[in-house]
């Protein structure tokens, strides 16, 4: 088979396109093993599928406005809706309750899986490897620091609001079952609530917990840390 003909071949079969696919599943497998085996909402089969979507969508979107070897329209017209789009499925992974908002890594990691997606569709393959293997560091490497740095002690101020008889042991009982330390307090009673000023200090990661803990007692009506 002559040069030609297999040009036509690839043409015809859009090999180019496979390879581009398989690059898809191979970055957005990367990523999405890792977040496989940290327990994610977002794991494996979700990334590769975000990935090979983004980058079928922005080869199409390439080609469409293509006639007769002419570009006839804005290549970046479905791509663009790419970034909208995946915005809502990001959004599916963000789950709040009573002020504790999780999963914003995992709709990060679905946004900018989506955007490698988009770079390999476009033919950027060198630029959508390096930023795969960006994320899958940030995701795996990092995630010790992250750990390092939710243990490490912080000191913040926080004002919980509650029922007219909450005692400020009671506060003081609840904050130190979970590591906090409370520094010191001001408290003002009002008729509907009764609210505590603090200072707090403790491990970083306690005070995401302690304050989901208080906000599921029925005499805490809210924790505000700042």
């Amino acid at each position: 088979m002559n040069v030609p003909q297999m040009m036509e071949v690839v043409r015809v079969l859009r090999l180019d396109l496979l390879v581009k696919l398989g690059l898809a599943v191979l970055l957005g497998g990367i990523i999405g093993f890792e977040r496989e085996l940290s327990g994610k909402p977002a794991g494996l089969r979700t990334n590769i599928l975000i990935c090979i979507g983004a980058a079928l969508l922005m080869d199409v979107s390439i080609r469409i406005g293509i006639a007769d070897g002419r570009r006839i329209g804005d290549p970046g017209r479905i791509a663009a809706q790419i970034v909208s789009g995946v915005g809502f499925l990001g959004a599916g992974t963000i789950m709040q309750a009573r002020g504790m908002v999780t999963g914003l890594t995992s709709a990060a990691t679905i946004w900018v899986v989506a955007a490698i997606g988009m770079a390999v569709g476009a033919g950027f393959y060198v630029e959508g490897m390096e930023a795969g293997l960006l994320v899958t560091f940030v995701l795996a490497g990092l995630g010790s620091l992250e750990h390092w740095l939710r243990r490490a002690r912080r000191t913040a101020s926080a004002t919980i609001r509650a029922r007219v008889d909450m005692s400020a042991e009671d506060i003081r009982t609840a904050l130190h079952a979970h590591g906090i330390n409370v520094e010191s307090q001001r408290i003002f009673d009002h008729p509907e609530d009764r609210t505590f000023e603090l200072k707090l200090s403790g491990p970083a990661r306690q005070f995401e917990i302690a304050t989901a803990s208080l906000l599921g007692r029925e005499d805490i009506y809210g924790v505000h840390v700042d």
